[in-house]
């Protein structure tokens, strides 16, 4: 299966743009109150059943810490429907690293 990407980069000129997409944060919940980008929370392991939150209309830009845990959740989404749907390449981290260099790490 092909895992689309998009590089931290291509997403901050996208929110620059106001371009219309759907961050979707498959980190826990204390992942989530570290350091976020403001997108919707569904941790990796609920997604199966939270599967009815999303629009597979929507574009969805999926992203974790480093990448590993959204890989898996753009395949889950594309197996079940979801045609415009990509991965954030280096997650939350590359984001911290390369574009808001004040965001909190762990």
């Amino acid at each position: 299966m092909n895992i689309k990407e998009i590089s931290v980069q291509e997403l901050q000129a996208r929110k620059e743009a106001n371009a219309e997409f759907f961050i979707l944060d498959v980190r826990d919940q204390w992942e989530y109150d570290i350091c976020n980008l403001g997108g919707h929370l569904i941790p990796l392991r609920e997604l199966p059943q939270r599967l009815n939150e999303l629009n597979p209309d929507q574009e969805i830009i999926v992203h974790c810490q480093m990448g590993g845990r959204s890989s898996r959740a753009v395949a889950f989404l594309q197996e079940h429907g979801f045609n415009n749907v990509c991965n954030l390449r280096g997650g939350i981290k590359a984001w911290a690293n390369e574009i808001d260099l004040k965001m909190k790490q762990y």
